[in-house]
């Protein structure tokens, strides 16, 4: 009787090692297969698949064989690997083994999109509803109920984003791109403001991002951004107007056609800095580091007046004569070239890049002014316009 225990026993354990090599050998075999492809193909894992669900439906288009044994290896050798959303790349003569890999190491195909320095609120939202791999949770939301989204409820959202490339994988919310940007924005000033000279002479950090902005909308010429800031510094240091045309723009709103006009500049709004004193009450656009840096850090001198040339950079003048003979020259007398600020840089297209998950996926006349900088309110007090502002070439270049 034991001896037919033993042997029953020994049967026993022959088929067990028996079927456990074939089962390591059906595993192996699911593994090493090619990915029946002909062309490269790009396989989308939604939010939420799991694995085994992934396997299957691989195995129903046609692609791979032997899903059953794929998932036997998935969860037994990696049962704590996250399998994460996007898209993952599938060449020709990948095998499993390989695109399982692409799943560990988390290596998405990845799109790029780029907010440019100048840009209001309403041409970042337009450039995010044109990404078809981005998924649009914004779409019909005000800017205020996107601010309530992002977490950000009761803040105006002219200038709060960072103007950057920023590389995303498909099913990424148009709201987390922002949020990065929004983050983005708040580190880099507040670096800045650490680094800002003893004078400037802001109270907090939001004023010196509105000087920023007008910074930015004025000159595209990196030299010429902290002497744009020192002369407004300056004006209103001695209580004149600001007298800056892109804010004027900006407070026409959906009215702004292209042509900016004398009865424009007289036009009161809370941005026409032709009309009120000191900053406005928001920014007006997105602004880089390098707009950021030349606010908080003014260039010293004694020009309180700039004339555009025509080719993107400008003309400084200390005095009011000086300046009349600087727009008689540029502004009178203006070549059919003539432009305000710098041809504008060509927006890349949005692309493809595989890289690994965690990447990261810019003639005036003194007038009363305040001592210090006007407060801040932290609302809107007017539209953004609908479009960009272009190059002004009905009225003369600010300040003057």
């Amino acid at each position: 009787m034991r001896r037919k225990f033993l042997l029953l026993l020994e049967t026993g354990l022959v088929l067990a090692g028996l079927m456990l090599g074939a089962s390591a050998w059906k595993v192996h075999s699911a593994l090493v297969q090619p990915l029946n492809i002909a062309q490269e193909e790009l396989l989308e894992v939604p939010k939420g698949t799991t694995p085994t669900r992934t396997f299957y439906r691989l195995e129903a288009d046609g692609v791979i064989k032997d899903a059953f044994w794929l998932r036997l290896y998935w969860r037994f050798n990696l049962p704590k690997q996250p399998l994460h959303s996007g898209e993952y790349r599938m060449l020709p003569g990948m095998t499993v083994e390989g695109l399982i890999d692409l799943w560990k190491r988390g290596e998405m195909v990845q799109y790029s999109v780029t907010l440019v320095e100048g840009w209001n609120f309403h041409q970042v939202r337009a450039a995010l509803a044109k990404e078809e791999k981005l998924d649009h949770t914004l779409d019909g939301l005000s800017d205020t109920q996107v601010m309530d989204k992002l977490g950000h409820g009761g803040i105006f959202p002219e200038g709060r984003f960072f103007p950057d490339t920023y590389r995303f994988v498909r099913g990424m919310s148009d709201a987390e791109l922002l949020k990065t940007a929004y983050d983005r924005l708040n580190e880099v000033l507040a670096k800045e403001w650490e680094r800002r000279a003893p004078d400037a002479p802001y109270t907090e950090p939001y004023q010196a991002l509105i000087m920023a902005s007008l910074v930015e909308k004025e000159t595209g010429v990196p030299q010429e951004r902290g002497q744009i800031a020192g002369v407004f510094v300056r004006r209103m240091a001695i209580g004149m107007l600001l007298q800056t045309d892109p804010t004027v723009i900006y407070g026409l709103g959906d009215r702004y056609s292209g042509k900016l006009t004398r009865a424009h500049l007289k036009e009161p709004t809370p941005y026409n800095t032709y009309v009120i004193a000191g900053l406005p009450p928001t920014p007006i656009a997105m602004v880089g580091r390098e707009a950021i840096h030349a606010a908080l850090n003014p260039v010293a001198g004694n020009s309180l007046y700039f004339v555009a040339r025509g080719d993107g950079s400008h003309v400084f003048s200390d005095d009011l004569d000086a300046h009349n003979n600087a727009v008689r020259e540029f502004q009178l007398k203006r070549r059919a070239d003539y432009r305000s600020s710098p041809a504008p840089a060509t927006v890349p297209d949005t692309q493809e890049t595989p890289a690994a998950e965690g990447q990261a996926i810019p003639a005036a006349s003194p007038d009363p002014a305040p001592e210090a900088l006007s407060p801040v309110p932290a609302q809107d007090p007017a539209p953004a316009p609908a479009t960009a502002p272009e190059p002004d070439a009905a009225a003369p270049q600010s300040p003057q």
